[in-house]
This record gives C-alpha cells, sequence and structure tokens, in this order.
C-alpha cells in the first residue's frame, strides 16, 4: 500500500506506461521524471539498458526504489547528467488556483498552477539539457492543459512534436506526445 503522499497509479500513468512499452528501445537509457510510485519506471525495468527515476517527493523516491527503479530525489532533472535516450514524464497538469493548493507532497503530483502548465514550462525549457541528441521525450497532457499550448511550449524550446496515444477518461481527454529536437531548426 502507497503511503498517501504518493500519487498511485491511476489511468494517466497506464497511458504513459504504454506508450513508453511501445516506444522503448533495449539500448534506451531511460529517465522518468516525477516517478511517484515507481509504476511506469519499473515497467521499464529488464526492457531497456538502463532506468533511472527522479520525483520532489522523498516518499515518492522510496516507493520507487521499494519496485527496484534507481531513483534519485531532485526537481525534475536537476544535478544529472544525462544523456538520456528516452525521457517519460507524467507532469502535474491540474489547472489550480492559488485557493485549491493543499500544502503538502500530493501537491508536487497535481498543481499544474493557474494554466496546469506551469511545471511542464520548467521541463520543456530544461529537459533539452539531459536529453540525447537524437532522444525521444514521451509527456503526458490533459486537454483541460491545453494540448496545442503545450506542444508550443515544446516548438519554442526548439522540439518537434506529435501525439502518440491518448484516452478520453471522464470529463477531459489523455493525450501522449512525443517530443524530439527539431534537428532543421538546428542546423542539422
Amino acid at each position: 500500500m502507497l503511503p498517501d503522499q504518493v500519487y498511485s497509479p491511476a489511468e494517466d500513468s497506464h497511458l504513459l506506461l504504454r506508450a513508453a512499452l511501445a516506444e522503448v528501445r533495449e539500448t534506451d537509457r531511460v529517465l522518468e521524471v516525477g516517478t511517484g510510485s515507481g509504476y511506469v519506471a519499473a515497467g521499464m525495468l529488464g526492457r531497456a539498458a538502463m532506468v533511472t527515476a527522479t520525483d520532489i517527493n522523498p516518499f515518492a523516491v522510496g516507493c520507487a526504489r521499494a519496485r527496484g527503479v534507481a531513483a534519485v530525489w531532485t526537481d525534475l532533472a536537476a544535478g544529472l547528467c544525462g544523456p538520456f535516450d528516452l525521457i517519460l514524464f507524467n507532469p502535474p497538469y491540474l489547472p489550480t488556483a492559488p485557493e485549491e493548493r493543499m500544502d503538502d507532497w500530493m501537491e508536487y503530483a497535481l498543481d499544474g498552477g493557474p494554466t496546469g502548465r506551469v511545471v511542464i514550462e520548467r521541463f520543456a525549457a530544461e529537459i533539452g539539457r539531459v536529453l540525447a541528441p537524437f532522444g525521444r521525450v514521451l509527456l503526458l497532457v490533459s486537454s483541460l492543459t491545453g494540448l496545442d499550448a503545450v506542444r508550443e511550449l515544446f516548438a519554442r524550446a526548439g522540439f518537434i512534436s506529435f501525439v502518440v496515444d491518448e484516452e478520453r477518461v471522464e470529463d477531459e481527454t489523455l493525450y501522449v506526445i512525443r517530443a524530439m529536437r527539431d534537428l532543421c531548426r538546428m542546423g542539422a
């Protein structure tokens, strides 16, 4: 049983794992950012050359380690060197007003700020530092967050992206986008 301060795998977790299993190569060095319980990263074990995970929540890091995942307590990919061939992220994407904040560890898994994109903006701007030149990013996005706005964030950061999987869940649609460096823009 997971501690109440750790995000339990749900429909979004299952969708990201499904997309990751379709994407992963046995030679990949995989990083899951914001691993939560470690469910997705654990699903990559034995399917990739290396699997590492991060989370800002120390309870989540403990859960991931209990699943056999090499997990690091850090914010996004801070302090990691890479390069990683495949980076997975199920970010906090729920639009959250200041008065809705919970002020606990679960907030880091859910609170996407007023637009739902606050953490995604940071991720898009920073992740290129640890991504291999021909690496891929799989990011889970909700229709509540604005799929086109997220894809535009990645475009501004030098990536091309497209939807590789989606699933309707209650009052939202969940998408997994695949982002890669826009090598044409980079002059390659």
